[in-house]
């Protein structure tokens, strides 16, 4: 019995395996690019962990996505435990979910309109907005295909010029452009129920950012990967991702997006948000596959892979008690 970890990107793998072998924890890779579920089987014993990521089709593995989320419905019947189950997954791979989910708890985020239609449908979703608004993918991952528009008339010329890129899904998003009051954004990071720490992402190139080590390179366009043994160093040199330690367990908000994860079955999430020029903070996205940043932890001795592997521990000994049963969430 031992971890098993659903991924379809291998770049993102040598810190997690780093974590499980520091505390002895087995573990089985499950590439998942697409495969078959043969629903007559059991699946193996242990914990699942899903690593997949709604930025899987960059990288040419959007049927990893639907694969992914019909094995996981098919390991949670069979009793297994997941980490980032379905309902955690449905989130991570749909902002207009995120967007539902926020504004349940009262948790403020932009105002956000789904557009399914092709191009009249997003000039005239994008006309219910005020000027500035943004553009983004439903299934969204490292900020791709976020774009600001000033004016209607200049989203109109680019759509009409066929410069527009939709969601891999087929759901795309206009939405209310929040102007931060800083150029960076925050991003709290959770697992376990738990607050781990907060870092700021700097906005000032952009909106495609990916805090992994695995993503700093090109500016973060596309999340090309260095070598596992080039990571360290290239998340040493990039200076747009510092923690912000002045964001703590106690912040109301902070408390708010923790009580997300809990409802939500997310094990590990790392939540942004952005502060406008009033002091009001608007969360605007949830990840589930949080890779966190060599640079930034080593400099302040914290391991969020470290908090992963516990969690992962904390399921597989709850598993050798008596009484564990299928039941086990």
């Amino acid at each position: 019995m031992g971890v098993h970890i659903l991924y379809e990107n291998p770049d993102w793998m040598p810190p997690l395996r780093q974590a499980l072998s520091d505390r002895g924890l087995a573990w089985q890779e499950h590439f998942c690019e697409g495969g078959m579920v043969d629903l007559g089987s059991a699946p193996p014993e242990g914990i699942w962990l899903n690593r997949m990521s709604p930025s899987s089709h960059t990288r040419g593995h959007q049927g990893g996505v639907q694969f992914a989320r019909e094995l996981i419905a098919w390991l949670e019947a069979c009793g297994r435990p997941v980490i980032n189950g379905s309902a955690a997954f449905a989130l991570e791979v749909s902002k207009i979910r995120q967007h539902a989910a926020l504004s349940a708890l009262g948790i403020r985020t932009p105002r956000t309109i789904g557009v399914v239609g092709g191009v009249d449908a997003l000039l005239s979703a994008a006309r219910q907005l005020p000027t500035p608004f943004i553009t983004k993918h439903n299934q969204g991952g490292k900020g791709l295909g976020v774009q600001l528009f000033r004016s209607h008339e200049a989203f109109q010329a680019f759509l009409e010029a066929g410069s527009w890129e939709g969601s891999p899904d087929g759901v795309d998003l206009v939405q209310q452009y929040i102007a931060p009051a800083q150029p960076f954004i925050t991003r709290v990071e959770i697992v376990d129920g738990r607050f781990l720490y907060a870092i700021r992402s700097s906005t000032e190139q952009g909106f495609e950012l990916c805090p992994a080590d695995a993503c700093q390179i090109d500016e973060g366009a596309f999340c090309p990967a260095p070598s596992g043994e080039d990571q360290p160093a290239a998340a040493a040199a990039d200076e747009r991702f510092q923690l912000r330690p002045e964001i703590t367990a106690d912040d109301p908000l902070v408390g708010e997006l923790v009580e997300l994860t809990r409802q939500y079955g997310f094990g590990l999430a790392g939540i942004e948000y952005v502060q406008d020029a009033d002091g009001n903070r608007w969360v605007y996205d949830i990840n589930g596959t949080s890779n966190y940043n060599a640079g930034v932890e080593s400099a302040h001795g914290l391991s969020g892979m470290g908090a992963v592997a516990e969690l992962c521990q904390r399921l597989l000994d709850e598993q050798q008690r008596p009484g564990w049963g299928q039941n086990v969430a």
